[in-house]
């Protein structure tokens, strides 16, 4: 997941084939940044990027409790991948690519609704939950996330942005590539350039890399998993309609 304006999380905003009609400054975002009052996918200019490659494992961590707040996120009410236009084919074009490798992308995060990153925020302040401690944060406290960790707003809110992994498929079986950081662990080792990886799992994360670069994606240096479509279709447009 990845968060914008800084390390690791990705939280910023994206945008809509189109710059929508009614759009609406956000107390929440970058003056520069407006919320779109788009209430449905089809309106924000959002695709199922299923619908474009089939093959796609769709996890959609934060569609269910498998997340580092250990529930499901308001916003998030189906396990659909939605992006806007340019970056959903140019998704699709990585997974053929792969897919001729024998390898498959598995896919955490995409479009993020403005009210999921308010979630994030309000559960960095709640210091009581500690569920999640040893899976997601283990070497920082909790109090210090906000910031360094999670940010206020993200660039997954204007659709353009995905986090995601590779997948090994033989014998119309798939596991995942060791990439030495579980998706989003807050700790150096998840930085894509971290030292603390085997040469092995560096080069697993080579091979990520150099998938996405070819289709447009650039990555966030503090988070293997996270990359950003460019240039982005609208890069001043946020969304908050529901993945459902």
């Amino acid at each position: 997941m990845r968060l914008a304006l800084v390390p690791l999380l990705a939280f910023a905003a994206s945008a809509c084939a189109a710059t929508p009609a009614n759009v609406a400054p956000s107390a929440a975002m970058k003056p520069s940044v407006q919320v779109s009052k788009a209430t449905t996918a089809g309106q924000a200019g959002l695709v199922d990027v299923a619908t474009l490659a089939p093959d796609l494992r769709v996890e959609m961590r934060y569609a269910g409790s498998e997340n580092f707040t250990g529930a499901v996120v308001p916003g998030y009410e189906a396990k659909k991948c939605l992006l806007l236009k340019p970056a959903a084919e140019a998704i699709a074009a990585v997974q053929t690519d792969l897919r001729s490798q024998g390898l498959s992308l598995e896919i955490f995060d995409c479009y993020r609704p403005v009210r999921a990153v308010h979630a994030f925020v309000a559960w960095t302040h709640d210091l009581s939950d500690q569920r999640t401690k040893a899976e997601h944060y283990p070497n920082v406290d909790k109090s210090a996330l906000l910031g360094p960790y999670i940010a206020e707003t993200s660039g997954h809110s204007r659709g353009a942005t995905v986090d995601l992994g590779l997948l090994r498929c033989e014998a119309q079986a798939c596991t995942p590539l060791d990439m030495g950081a579980e998706f989003d662990l807050f700790d150096p080792r998840a930085n894509t350039d971290s030292p603390a990886i085997t040469e092995t799992q560096r080069a697993n994360r080579q091979l990520l890399l150099d998938a996405m670069r070819q289709r447009g994606f650039a990555n966030y240096p503090m988070e293997w998993w996270h990359f950003s479509f460019k240039p982005e279709p609208t890069p001043t447009t946020a969304y908050d309609v529901p993945v459902r």
